[in-house]
């Protein structure tokens, strides 16, 4: 199974994304060493600055904390292994190998560009493997994913003879689209992230087995814990080969994934009435400008076509100052269009949202509040975060 990303060749002779590319890699090479950092070096110098009655009796059991700092280290390069096997195949997949080792290129201190922002994020999409390709991540799988397959199949049942053809914007990890390409869909992902490009890429198409990794998705973190076998709890990654399960399907879709702003290639004419459908999980609230995303869904679902939709909505941008979207230092402030960073932002209710898609030009067929959502959620923890999503139908008139 090869899931080629259209467009990398383009975007890896633009310059800017070409700087973006460079520090996503950078920091899945450089995830080991600040997790260190971060985790247990600043920890062992705290805990050396008790006062020395309390660092011993710390030391010693039940506690043994130094060990449980040298568990947790070893649980990270666990968690590194995984790292370098994305960075691996990303290098290889943009075709940067041999430039990073030619003295005076470009290239060749890609390893030193990510910033801080960076690493939190390569740290933020390991972490994500648990949900979507980790057995125990099937229960958060089930309550977003499942919804959408369901609906998907239902229509389906009136396509006799034809694949229906899906898009699944903000595809993340991939798994959805793989889910519903198993289904029988063909399925095209879209996602502007070179962090989740690049590890989707290696599990669904690098990646030698299933349970080739062993994951710690909690060990960032000390806090909430009940106990340490709690906090050192480990999964296995990915809970299936992807080529292996997909060959046993018997009539499987096609799957492809585009590396792109949403809203630039599937806003052009060349993409007009391309989709049966297409499934919004998890995606409306990253939007700036949602009118935006619906237009642009609404462009490229021919008519009578579904959007399916599940999530919350933390609208991504919020916490920026209010006007400045789009209007960063770098801004032109010209009239053509730049997709995710065109200038504006509005926040808004879900009763609003759905009011706004019946006036852009979609029937709502079916609709379902207060759906628990749990996202990368430790099930053991003494702190639960669960959002109560909505999920609705929508038919394009």
């Amino acid at each position: 199974m090869a899931t080629e990303w259209e467009g990398n060749e383009q975007a890896y002779e633009d310059p800017d994304e070409q700087r973006v590319l460079l520090a996503a890699l950078s920091s899945f090479y450089q995830y080991g060493r600040a997790a260190h950092f971060n985790t247990t070096h600043l920890r062992r110098q705290a805990f050396y600055a008790l006062p020395r009655a309390h660092s011993k009796l710390l030391a010693a059991p039940p506690f043994s904390y130094l060990d449980t700092l040298n568990a947790v280290d070893d649980a990270i390069d666990s968690n590194a292994k995984l790292s370098l096997a994305i960075l691996k195949s990303g290098v290889e997949s943009f075709g940067i190998a041999d430039h990073a080792t030619v003295p005076g290129s470009k290239e060749s201190d890609w390893h030193g560009k990510a910033t801080s922002n960076d690493l939190e994020k390569a740290r933020s999409t390991l972490r994500q493997f648990y949900r979507d390709w980790s057995a125990e991540g099937s229960v958060e799988r089930e309550a977003c994913y499942g919804p959408v397959i369901r609906a998907l199949k239902k229509e389906q049942q009136i396509h006799f003879g034809s694949n229906m053809k899906v898009l699944v914007p903000g595809a993340g990890l991939g798994r959805l689209v793989f889910d519903l390409c198993c289904q029988g869909f063909d399925t095209e992902g879209n996602e502007i992230s070179y962090h989740q490009l690049i590890a989707s890429s290696y599990i669904l198409n690098h990646c030698p087995k299933p349970h080739a990794h062993t994951l710690f998705p909690w060990v960032h973190s000390f806090s909430n814990h009940r106990s340490r076998t709690n906090h050192l709890r480990s999964v296995m990654v990915p809970d299936i080969h992807p080529a292996a399960t997909l060959g046993a399907v018997k009539n499987p879709g096609t799957m492809s994934m585009s590396a792109s702003d949403f809203l630039l290639l599937y806003g052009d004419e060349d993409q007009k009435d391309s989709f049966d459908a297409v499934a919004t999980v998890f995606f409306l609230d990253t939007a700036p400008n949602v009118i935006r995303y619906i237009e642009v869904i609404k462009n490229c679902l021919r008519k009578g076509g579904l959007l399916v939709n599940i999530g919350p909505l933390l609208w991504h941008f919020e916490n920026n100052a209010p006007g400045t979207h789009g209007r960063g230092k770098d801004s032109t402030g010209g009239q053509e269009a730049q997709g995710i960073a065109d200038p504006g932002a509005v926040e808004l209710t879900d009763d609003e949202v759905v009011a706004l898609i019946e006036k852009l030009g979609f029937d709502i067929e079916y609709r379902e509040s207060g759906i628990s959502a749990p996202y990368i959620q430790d099930v053991e923890s003494m702190l639960q975060n669960t959002y109560m999503a909505s999920h609705w139908v929508a038919r394009k008139r």
